[in-house]
């Protein structure tokens, strides 16, 4: 990948590996959060744009991805762990100001750092989740919905999702990416075989899942009260995302103040990914505007 290059950040006790592209002088930071069962490499077509714009620009592998530190156990993946990390990481970078972009669970753990706002903080940057306390209300009552997001009561059981994603050669992760697609020319092969080769990697399969096992036994804390965002927030939403409601995103100018919205028709849940040309256009936009 042209102008990225991939380091290792200590931070929160961890080893992250962080694909970098430095376009500034280091106040600002860019930091890029993937999703499941993704990795840093989902960021790829944003890099280069966020270091044109002047940013540093990382794109860490999460806790229990690639070759980042794989900590054992479910508690090692509670929310609060999660959150220290991306401020652990805006610590060591050194950054005055950060714009926080993330996509999938990344996008959940951005979210309750807007919540809590956490140190430098300025921008946020959602792609294809809802706020929390959206999703909360919404849950109980949509019954699509409950029905797309099966999944997670599924990871709840113990040993069988982590067969269920490694058996045939982790057939089922390069199927989540081209099963779930709508143009799927965007998940050749050769991305596909990167992100099953990070599900096989010892462990990572249990760590994936535990982040989904942690949030059960988080509880309330998953969607805190009264959840603000105090920082000017932009959502780019796939509408056609097989595993969350469009009708999830309406409401959220009610925890956040300042939100600007776009929807991609014909796009799905892997936005930055499948409609890489078109979400980097609204970023710039944004971002030129504030």
């Amino acid at each position: 990948m042209s102008g990225i290059v991939t380091r290792t950040v200590q931070a929160n006790g961890l080893s992250f590996e962080v694909d970098e592209a430095d376009g500034g002088d280091g106040s600002r930071l860019a930091l890029c959060l993937h999703g499941f069962p993704e990795s840093k490499f989902s960021w790829r077509y944003q890099l280069p744009l966020l270091a044109r714009l002047g940013y540093r620009a990382w794109a860490p592998n999460q806790r229990g991805y690639g070759g980042s530190s794989r900590p054992k156990g479910v508690a090692a993946y509670d929310i609060d762990n999660l959150v220290a990390d991306v401020e652990a990481l805006i610590a060591a970078s050194g950054a005055k100001e950060t714009l926080l972009i993330a996509h999938d669970w990344g996008a959940i753990i951005a979210w309750h750092c807007a919540m809590r706002r956490i140190r430098t903080l300025t921008r946020l940057v959602i792609m294809n989740v809802p706020h929390p306390s959206r999703f909360a209300e919404d849950i109980r009552k949509n019954r699509k919905q409950q029905r797309k997001s099966w999944y997670v009561a599924f990871f709840q059981l113990p040993r069988l999702p982590e067969w269920f994603l490694t058996r045939k050669k982790a057939k089922a992760v390069g199927e989540a990416f081209r099963g779930m697609a709508v143009d799927k020319s965007r998940f050749p092969e050769e991305v596909l075989e990167h992100y099953r080769a990070n599900a096989l990697l010892p462990g990572a399969a249990t760590a994936m899942v535990n982040y989904y096992r942690a949030a059960r036994k988080a509880g309330r804390r998953m969607w805190p009260e009264p959840g603000t965002v105090d920082v000017p927030t932009l959502i780019i939403w796939g509408e056609e995302d097989s595993a969350l409601e469009k009708s999830l995103v309406p409401g959220t100018e009610r925890f956040v103040k300042d939100l600007t919205v776009h929807y991609l028709p014909g796009v799905s849940h892997w936005v930055q990914q499948e409609a890489p040309e078109k979400v980097n256009e609204i970023l710039e936009g944004w971002l030129a505007k504030g």
